[in-house]
């Protein structure tokens, strides 16, 4: 399985999705550094929302074999500039986190939107609490 880094803002369900990918019950636990484990990286939204920690991001990207950056569908907040793939040279995965808790496909194509601006090759829409799409998501991950 490759190993991936999971990049995005606070609470856009970075830590519950890795829940989820190892089969561990779903619970809110706030990640305060890098968890680093045999398939996933799980870094702390406050590298994405303070400028001054992007470059952490940079570096531990070197870990991975893809960098995945989440996007929730019910934050309309412009979290990755475009081209913001471009500084890990390596491939790019984008999600769109929580489609469970919205009801408006305008939200999911806003999310797509962003996410492809920020120069994923990929998008896919899951739900970590609904298990939508987590088997598509694996097969890319494998």
């Amino acid at each position: 399985m490759k190993r991936a880094m999971l990049v995005g803002a606070i609470g856009c369900g970075k830590t519950t999705l890795t829940q989820r990918l190892k089969a561990q019950e779903l619970k809110y636990n706030k990640t305060q550094a890098i968890e680093f484990s045999a398939n996933i990286i799980d870094t702390p939204g406050e590298y994405m929302e303070h400028h001054r920690m992007i470059n952490t991001l940079e570096t531990t990207s070197v870990e991975a074999d893809l960098v995945v950056l989440l996007q929730s569908a019910i934050d309309n907040r412009l979290i990755f500039p475009a081209g913001f793939c471009s500084m890990f040279n390596k491939p790019c995965l984008g999600l769109i986190t929580k489609i469970d808790l919205s009801n408006d496909p305008q939200q999911i194509a806003y999310s797509q939107k962003m996410l492809l601006a920020a120069g994923v090759q990929q998008v896919l829409a899951v739900s970590a609490v609904t298990g939508h799409n987590l088997k598509a998501l694996k097969k890319l991950l494998a």
